[in-house]
């Protein structure tokens, strides 16, 4: 049975187990078909039921897929690796243009909001049973929302945008359906989407968002969900612009039933107009957080959404976490207030950046993306090769199959890291030296 490999167990636990280990050792590669439910019933003489709570259990951990006739098999990237082995080791004295981390430099000083939050939370303690949003909060959000055009709807507050995407999709979603996912897109909620038993389907990319047309085939295809990134989109940097939205919305119209999340992640850091397609079905949530403007360590988020869908989130959350703390939440209130940082100012100096890189490859002929944010993407043929040759050079990129479906390769290069001047006519001279062939060797 499937080459030396035996599939051992009498309990779903233990058949899952035993797959699991393969997969771990190697014995069973990625893209391995597994056994028909019923056949490996009979060969282990168990009731076929519980097989399929086996590969059901394996399915959630996101070790295998399932297509219906065509069978289970393993995932041909298995949930438990994770696109973080393919991030580089950057060694002393190479510049880290990789991490996709905010300049902390324009990140604002954390103490003085948390010291006010704490001198409130003092005085007023909150208590097991009290409201999970702090109300300062909710009405400061909304009215940022209602200004940039998002729907009405109630409010929770999230662990960070991963977190309330993950609460999102398993509030709708069931093991075995498919989620649309922009590719090249970012690599924890393409990780994240199998790791829940989800099926990913891949929708391309350009500098105005998501493709209308992929959107189109995917849903069409059965997909019940989509994530769509609104400005600064992880690799790209792409921005939905206002024509694609107005497309985006009327495909979404043609599915009220597809679930719609759209992920926020570059409020405070983009100096482009928000045009959200929250709202275009019957099911959406519209996630924003404060990490790249504020920091990555303020783990908040405000989500909303339709009724049901943040009613189910809530639901939830108080089942686990109970809420993200209020003083976290009162800390961002003062942060908000005092209009620190100057959320503009950043937003122009990651800008700065972008098109200084941009413009330095344009003039040696290398095409980049970055309309948005703080990542450059930069198409390559050969992404091992010109990590390797950048690495040499000084420069520590990120290669793009940490971000990658089915899309071309290519790297992606955080500008957070650049200092405005020469470092950018550097790097980009060294990306275009990666790019040109090796000369040929003489035998004679």
């Amino acid at each position: 049975m499937l080459g030396e490999y035996r599939i051992e167990g009498r309990r779903a636990a233990d058949i899952a187990a035993s797959v699991e280990r393969a997969v771990g050792s190697g014995e069973l590669e990625p893209g391995q078909l597994l056994p028909p439910m019923r056949e490996l019933a009979v060969e282990l003489g168990v009731n076929p039921n519980t097989v399929a709570a086996a590969y059901r259990v394996l399915r959630e951990r996101g070790v295998i897929e399932t297509a219906g006739r065509r069978g289970s098999r393993v995932r041909p990237a298995p949930a438990t690796t994770g696109r973080d082995l393919l991030r580089v080791d950057v060694p002393e004295g190479v510049c880290d243009v990789s991490d996709g981390n905010p300049d902390p430099a324009l990140l604002p000083p954390l103490a003085p909001a948390f010291a006010a939050a704490a001198a409130r939370g003092d005085r007023e303690p909150v208590l097991y049973g009290d409201v999970a949003v702090e109300p300062e909060l909710a009405r400061t959000a909304r009215a940022r929302l209602d200004a940039d055009g998002v729907p009405d709807g109630p409010l929770a507050v999230v662990s960070g945008a991963l977190d309330g995407v993950e609460r999102v999709l398993a509030a709708h979603l069931r093991p075995g359906d498919t989620v649309a996912v922009e590719d090249p897109g970012w690599g924890s909620a393409l990780d994240l989407v199998p790791a829940l038993g989800l099926r990913t389907a891949g929708v391309g990319v350009d500098d105005e968002g998501p493709l209308v047309d992929d959107v189109r085939r995917a849903l069409r295809g059965g997909a019940r969900a989509l994530i769509a990134t609104a400005r600064a989109q992880n690799p790209t940097g792409a921005a939905v612009t206002a024509t694609r939205a107005r497309a985006l919305r009327a495909v979404l119209r043609e599915h009220p039933e597809a679930l719609l999340i759209e992920d926020d992640h570059g409020h405070g850091i983009v100096d482009l107009p928000l045009h959200p397609l929250a709202g275009a079905t019957r099911h959406w949530a519209f996630v924003r957080s404060v990490a790249k403007a504020y920091g990555p360590d303020l783990r908040l988020a405000v989500l909303t959404g339709d009724e049901v869908t943040v009613d189910r989130v809530r639901g939830r959350q108080r089942l686990g976490p109970g809420w993200v703390s209020r003083l976290l939440q009162r800390a961002v209130v003062r942060l908000w207030a005092d209009g620190v940082p100057d959320t503009r100012a950043v937003a122009a100096a990651y800008g700065r950046r972008r098109e200084l890189l941009i413009g330095a490859l344009a003039e040696r002929g290398v095409a980049a993306h970055g309309r948005s944010g703080m990542n450059v993407w930069v198409p390559v043929p050969d992404e091992t090769g010109v990590v390797a040759s950048l690495l040499h050079a000084g420069w520590a990129v990120a290669p793009g199959a940490r971000f990658r479906l089915n899309a071309p390769p290519g790297i992606r290069i955080t500008v957070s890291a650049l200092r405005e001047g020469e470092e950018a006519e550097r790097l980009a001279d060294a990306v275009a030296a990666s790019l040109r062939p090796a000369p040929a060797r003489s035998y004679v």
